[in-house]
This record gives C-alpha cells, sequence and structure tokens, in this order.
C-alpha cells in the first residue's frame, strides 16, 4: 500500500516538473495596436484566429500614442509603446504604425495582412531556436534555458489575458465593442539567468504567462508559455 501510494506521489511530481514548452517552439507573433486606431479592429480579429494556436505565440501590444486622440485604451502602456519604439530601430525604421505585427523580431507586416503574416509565419518556422522551459514552482515560476543561448539575450517574462470585451465610447472606434485577444498586461526582464541554468521569477500580471528569449538584434530565440 506505502509502495503504491509512493509510486503514485512520484508520478504526480514528474508531471507536475513536465514543461511547458512543446518539442517545437511558437513562433511569436506580436501585434502593435489600440482601440482607438480606425485600421485596427481587422488585426484584433486576424490575430484572434492566431490565439489558440499551438504552433504561434500571438500577442497584442496596446500602444498608448493613440490616446490623445479621444479614447484611452485601458490595456495601453509606454511600455508596449517603447518595446515598438525597439523594434523600429533594430528593423531600420524611422516611423512605428498600427497595425504592426511583428514576427519572431525578424521583420514586420500590416497587422490586418493574412497572407503576409501567414507567409512570415512560415518562414520564421524554420529558423533555428533554443530551448526553453517554463513551469509553475509553488506559487512562482521557473525559467530555464538552454546552454546554447548566448549570453547577451534577453529573457522576458509576459503576463497576458486571454480576452476583453470593450464597448468604446469616443475615438474613431465609438459605437463599437472590441474584442481583443491575449492582451499583454506585463512585460518584465529577468535578470540573473545564465546560459544552461535556471532562474524563479514571480507570477506577473495576467491570466497566463509566456517567456521570451529575444537575441540582442531583436529575433526571438526561444519562447514559452502556461
Amino acid at each position: 500500500m506505502i509502495r503504491s501510494l509512493l509510486t503514485g506521489l512520484l508520478a504526480a511530481t514528474a508531471l507536475a516538473a513536465l514543461p511547458a514548452q512543446a518539442t517545437e517552439r511558437p513562433v511569436v507573433v506580436e501585434l502593435f495596436t489600440s482601440q482607438g486606431c480606425s485600421s485596427c479592429p481587422p488585426a484584433d480579429a486576424l490575430l484572434s484566429t492566431l490565439a489558440d494556436r499551438p504552433d504561434v505565440l500571438a500577442l497584442a501590444f496596446h500602444v498608448d500614442y493613440w490616446n490623445r486622440l479621444g479614447w484611452t485604451d485601458p490595456f495601453s502602456g509606454p511600455w508596449a509603446t517603447a518595446r515598438q519604439t525597439a523594434y523600429a530601430a533594430q528593423l531600420g525604421s524611422d516611423q512605428v504604425y498600427t497595425p504592426q505585427a511583428v514576427i519572431d523580431g525578424r521583420g514586420d507586416v500590416v497587422g490586418s495582412d493574412r497572407e503576409a503574416l501567414d507567409s512570415a509565419i512560415a518562414t520564421a518556422r524554420t529558423d533555428p531556436s533554443v530551448p526553453v522551459q517554463l513551469t509553475a514552482s509553488g506559487t512562482g515560476l521557473q525559467v530555464a534555458v538552454d546552454p546554447a543561448a548566448p549570453a547577451d539575450a534577453v529573457l522576458w517574462l509576459v503576463g497576458f489575458d486571454d480576452r476583453h470585451d470593450t464597448p468604446v465610447r469616443r475615438g474613431e472606434n465609438a459605437g463599437k465593442t472590441l474584442v481583443d485577444r491575449n492582451v499583454v498586461r506585463s512585460l518584465t526582464r529577468l535578470d540573473g539567468w545564465i546560459p544552461g541554468g535556471s532562474v524563479a521569477a514571480a507570477r506577473p500580471e495576467g491570466d497566463r504567462t509566456a517567456v521570451l528569449l529575444q537575441a540582442a538584434d531583436g529575433h526571438i530565440l526561444g519562447a514559452a508559455r502556461l
């Protein structure tokens, strides 16, 4: 009886320790969008079709520079705008726009262009990647990074909500109820990790959690989610 109980406990522990990442990592699609932008709802709808795909990690970053035009996007933040601005510099552009989809940090397309987005995702899937593991650890998280990771890469912890339905009362989308999926609520840089090692982290703001390993040039090297 005791032996059976111990066997069951060991099996349960092993299952709990399984990494959140599958064998093939998801392609990361970051949509820079705003509830104040009339061109953004079609891109938000397209992102929604990607939100539940296991081979894609779709994330909606709501920028704040549209807020001055009559509607304050409740999910916007300067950190989202800062991330988009950093991508603009890395991609050799002197401006930002919405809706912009950045695929694996390697290139961008108009976020509502399904054909261009599908093509970019297919191309990104052929790129080499660095395994990253994200697991729940008590009330926190544990992130492990493969030894092949470059030491100058950045590890990002992302908290996001599955869905929000928002009645918009002012601005370019006044009168519409907008549906936003995978809305990023927090973006935190994790320091103290080393290639081949792991780092503990607190759970971020948001219903769900992901982690991104990003090269110094902006390319996404690895990703995992819970």
